[in-house]
């Protein structure tokens, strides 16, 4: 299965991945790839909790990227 995974920098440069299909699953790293690594161990590991209780998996849920066109927001640099 393939699940949607956000990344994010915080304000000390560590770079936190979060599934939010899997709620409270978070990781992070130094690099975006350490992060996408140890989300993926903590995805394996919420998926295994949740077979291990009888729980369904999530689905997935289907991405799409939206272009915002700036120049159309009053105010926008």
């Amino acid at each position: 299965m393939k699940y949607i995974v956000t990344i994010e920098v915080d304000e000390d440069g560590q770079f936190c991945a979060s599934c939010p299909v899997l709620p409270g699953c978070f990781s992070d790293g130094a690099t975006r790839e350490e992060a996408l690594a140890n989300i993926a161990e903590a995805m394996v590991a919420y998926l295994q909790s949740l077979k291990k209780a009888g729980d369904p998996f999530p689905s997935p849920v289907e991405e799409a990227i939206v272009d915002i066109d700036m120049g159309k927001i009053e105010g926008a640099a």
